[in-house]
């Protein structure tokens, strides 16, 4: 595999920065500040690493302008040195390559519509009515169920499970061990037993969005469950039957969504964090990392609920006190009604 380079010319044209140095100076890859050398480019986004400055030995760095005074070396200087960073990076990215093609191995029904521009990998499994759009990168294990379509481009890395009736957009990257399409936690209790709610939606994915390992996002109870466009999920993520998730919306690891919520656009939701059922989140909320959602958030902002953690000594001694909270809220309300009452008097 042939290791890109590029110079500092190159990619301050490329990505509209502004160069300090000598634009012929090669870059071979990239690195932390305290990891790189002459050779490769870092950069600075959190001025609590400005200190680094001093010792970094990097060939070039991205960075803001009130920074750049604090560096005396070559630098491409830019509004948003973390964006511009994640460009730079993705030119050293070392993708597999792309070889069109079914392995061997694999298992493709007649019934299936697989594009010639498509790379199956090996022990792969494609069903009845599935289709594989052009270019698309099936890696090895992936199981692609009835009626399934994987959109141009799109890259399933490694044991994905599409298990049915599920639609990916175009560019759509998946990490190893997703499930998308399986039954949704549809039930009914008959006076002694659970009655099983048939899950008769899909799953519908738009273009550009990322799910991350071991996530499992379920088929609609009715309608469908969907994901619109450019919407990062991080690993281990339960998304439930029938929930809705809007464009440009990123979930932390191990947050969950109950069925049939509906988040808006634009919203981050931290690590850990639950969503309840048929609940609405609008556009632009941020819910911090542990949060629980219980009830439907209307207004833009950044929500948070828990208890800080703390010696476990003192959470103890405050977790017995806050059985008493009503209380306590209640004498103090009466003392103040009383204090009130004899100023009044006075």
């Amino acid at each position: 595999m042939t290791v890109p380079v590029h110079t500092l010319g190159e990619l301050a044209a490329r990505f509209a920065l502004r160069l300090r140095g000598d634009q012929r100076q090669r870059v071979h890859g990239v690195a932390t500040l305290a990891e790189a050398d002459a050779q490769r480019i870092t950069f600075l986004a959190n001025p609590r690493y400005r200190a680094q400055l001093a010792q970094t030995r990097a060939g070039a760095i991205v960075l803001r302008e009130d920074d750049a005074d604090a560096w005396s070396g070559a630098c491409l200087i830019a509004g948003d040195p973390y964006v511009a960073f994640a460009r730079i990076a993705a030119l050293f990215e070392h993708a597999p390559d792309h070889i069109p093609g079914v392995h061997p191995s694999a298992v493709v029904s007649p019934a299936a519509n697989v594009s010639a521009s498509a790379s199956v990998g090996a022990f792969c499994v494609i069903e009845d009515g599935a289709v594989i759009e052009g270019g698309v990168r099936l890696g090895p294990h992936c199981i692609i169920g009835p009626r399934c379509t994987v959109g141009a481009q799109s890259c399933l890395i490694a044991r994905v499970t599409l298990v049915q009736d599920v639609t990916l957009g175009q560019r759509v990257l998946i990490h190893p061990g997703a499930v998308l399409g399986a039954d949704g936690f549809g039930l009914a209790f008959d006076r002694d037993r659970w009655i099983k709610v048939p899950q008769l939606g899909g799953v519908v994915v738009g273009d550009d969005c990322e799910i991350g390992a071991n996530t499992t996002i379920d088929r609609g109870a009715l309608g469908d469950t969907v994901l619109e466009e450019d919407v990062r999920l991080d690993n281990q993520i339960q998304i439930a039957h029938n929930v809705r998730i809007g464009a440009h919306t990123a979930l932390a690891g191990c947050s969950a969504v109950a069925g049939s919520a509906s988040i808006g656009r634009y919203c981050l939701i931290g690590g850990g964090a639950g969503i309840l059922g048929h609940l609405t989140v609008a556009d632009r909320v941020t819910v911090t990392a542990m949060s629980l959602v219980t009830h439907s958030l209307h207004e833009a902002g950044e929500y948070s609920c828990g208890t800080p953690i703390q010696a476990n000594r003192a959470w103890r001694r405050n977790a017995a006190r806050f059985r008493h909270l009503d209380e306590i809220v209640r004498r103090v309300e009466a003392l103040e009604s009383r204090h009130l009452e004899k100023d009044e008097k006075s």
